[in-house]
């Protein structure tokens, strides 16, 4: 006996998969695994930022608490009296690093320029200022967060006020 095979569409089955499936799979995972890619440069930068944020808030109450410390020299600490370049050139007082042997100005004098090293290694191009306006006290920073190699509106920065 002779069989004859019938071949109808609900019989016949493909096997396998196209060349268009694949190309299509191949681009869904590509589209996916830069969208991580994506993901994780933008959590990097954040995190950056907000650790620039935390060395600021550090970074202001350090030279806060200095100043406190050193109320007969306070307004030596003003960036009318001293900016930060001139703390830089002016270095670091010697004899400030034991209890005897350094005036209150030459103190103010070498915590603004340990404040600035500070500041220098914690975060990109760094501005810092100090003001008075009665008897508050203001320390601004600003930092370059968008690397574009100034400091601008563009960029954050961190104020503190306090009271001696």
């Amino acid at each position: 006996m002779i069989r004859h095979h019938n071949i109808d569409s609900q019989t016949t089955r493909q096997s396998g998969f196209s060349l268009i499936e694949i190309l299509i799979t191949v681009a869904m995972t590509t589209v996916g695994l830069l969208g991580l890619a994506s993901m994780q440069a933008a959590g990097l930068r954040n995190n950056q930022a907000a650790y620039h944020r935390s060395q600021a808030t550090v970074l202001a109450y350090d030279i806060a608490d200095r100043m406190r410390a050193n109320t007969s020299a306070i307004n030596n600490y003003l960036s009318s009296f001293m900016t930060l370049a001139q703390a830089k050139v002016a270095g670091a007082s010697a004899g400030c690093k034991n209890t005897s042997g350094c005036t209150p100005a030459q103190m103010a004098q070498n915590d603004l320029f340990e404040w600035n090293a500070a500041l220098t290694i914690a975060m990109p191009n760094t501005t810092g200022t100090i003001v008075v306006l009665g008897d508050i006290y203001t320390i601004d920073l600003s930092w370059d967060e968008n690397r574009d190699g100034s400091v601008d509106s563009a960029d954050p920065n961190f104020q503190l006020s306090f009271q001696p």
